[in-house]
């Protein structure tokens, strides 16, 4: 059986604000906020709650904690996205955070090349020559130990996500398609591109 105080809005936590009087409606303005925090056919069992029937409001509850459970799962669910998605853009900015200084020390790496190509052979430069190819070799090391590789070039097919052709030129040795010169080294850095090889292109023999 009904009471005065079973009628009043405002002990019934589980009706719509939107459905409660002006009075009510101005003590709970942020509430009235959110009248469409539920579907329609919540709110539709708002309009049908009887005071007498139990069974509507069960009904009506349960219709509540089912919809709230989807929507904490979904926030879950989102939130684990994403945190995800944070780890990933982390793991991939310290994955190739060296990406500066391994541009930098190529260009040393590439003037040891050079110096080492432009050395005069005799004995008194000898010893001056295999300092620098020591030195070099070691770069070329430290480099590797870091993920950072030379893109294969000479023999191998042009490929231009790592290859940047500069000529065409036919080759008896090298097949139609496939790198005939390398002019310069590239490198990668994991799976990313430093700088891509500058190669000439074999058009295949001399027909």
């Amino acid at each position: 059986m009904s009471t005065e105080n079973d009628k009043d809005p405002k002990n019934k936590p589980w009706l719509n604000p939107a459905d409660l009087p002006d009075g009510a409606k101005s003590e709970s303005r942020e509430e009235s906020q959110e009248d469409s925090y539920f579907s329609e056919d919540t709110n539709e069992l708002y309009d049908s709650i009887d005071d007498d029937s139990p069974e509507m409001l069960v009904q009506t509850l349960e219709l509540q904690v089912a919809e709230l459970r989807d929507r904490e799962l979904k926030a879950q669910a989102e939130l684990e996205n994403f945190r995800r998605r944070i780890l990933r853009d982390v793991d991939q900015q310290l994955k190739y955070a060296a990406m500066p200084l391994v541009t930098d020390l190529l260009d040393v790496l590439d003037n040891l090349n050079r110096a080492i190509e432009s050395a005069i052979p005799g004995s008194s430069t000898e010893g001056l020559v295999a300092g620098v190819k020591l030195v070099q070799q070691q770069l070329v090391n430290v480099l590797s130990k870091h993920h950072c590789k030379q893109i294969p070039g000479v023999g191998k097919p042009f490929d231009p996500n790592v290859h940047q052709a500069i000529a065409q030129q036919p080759s008896g040795e090298h097949p139609a398609g496939s790198v005939a010169v390398e002019h310069s080294t590239g490198y990668t850095l994991h799976d990313r591109v430093v700088r891509p090889s500058m190669v000439v292109v074999s058009t295949g023999p001399v027909s």
